[in-house]
């Protein structure tokens, strides 16, 4: 899949899930981004152990357990000026102000995650078959999708108005993309950091995020059936890509 296909895609997700707020009824849109997050949490966890650690682990970088370890600590100190939006957690206040920590700790998520799907010959070279990079990049879009779901539905309750709202979907949409672009044009060798270890870090966030989602939705310490059957889709799904 070429680079412009995914950028179009990732945008074109974050779109749709900011349209999905306003034909959904407001006492259904907290149901379906727990829904929606607990299959992309299921997806991320199976291609995390199925796909991506075998490969990474595989290409011998050193340390590398210490970058996803790293990884993992970034998406938590993120989640502290975020809120938690990663996995469902939407504050919301009537008329608040535009929480503009929440926005800018989320674009610099989406940011990190994008810059792997930008290096096409180093990742290829790094994960030796072609479909994991595919399976990294529909794990992003998965995850993409309930968190614009909250994002817009986090947006249209501040004291935006709705264009401005739509602007600041806008420019959240092109944040994964722009790490793509970070990744396609900006060498890695010249950086000082490898691939492997941008991945690293990458697979760490993801690890947080999809344990936090699945443990987060048990609600009293038991599983909603319908929650519970949206994880077991994901993992199913992942599992049954390749």
């Amino acid at each position: 899949m070429s680079p412009i296909i995914m950028i179009f895609i990732l945008i074109a997700v974050v779109i749709a899930g900011g349209g999905f707020v306003h034909f959904l009824q407001a006492n259904n849109k907290s149901q379906v981004i727990k829904l929606a997050l607990a299959f992309s949490g299921g997806f991320l966890l199976a291609i995390i152990f199925e796909h991506l650690l075998p490969e990474l682990y595989a290409g011998r970088t050193s340390n590398i357990g210490v970058y996803i370890l790293i990884g993992f600590l970034i998406q938590l100190i993120m989640e502290y000026f975020s809120g938690g939006i990663e996995h469902g957690h939407i504050h919301v206040h009537k008329g608040q102000a535009m929480p503009w920590t929440l926005f800018i700790s989320l674009s610099i998520h989406s940011i990190i995650e994008g810059i792997p799907l930008g290096n096409d010959v180093d990742l290829i070279h790094h994960l030796h078959d072609h479909d994991h990079k595919l399976s990294l990049f529909w794990g992003i879009l998965f995850h993409q999708l309930p968190v614009a779901i909250a994002l817009m539905t986090l947006l249209l309750t501040t004291s935006l108005r709705k264009g401005v709202a739509w602007l600041v979907l806008l420019l959240f949409s092109i944040m994964t993309p722009v790490g793509l672009l970070i990744g396609l044009k900006v060498p890695m060798e010249q950086t000082g950091i490898s691939v492997p270890v941008v991945l690293g870090i990458v697979i760490g966030m993801f690890l947080h995020i999809s344990t936090t989602i699945i443990f987060e939705t048990a609600e009293n310490h038991k599983f909603n059936l319908l929650k519970l059957s949206s994880v077991i889709a994901g993992i199913a799904g992942a599992l049954l890509m390749y």
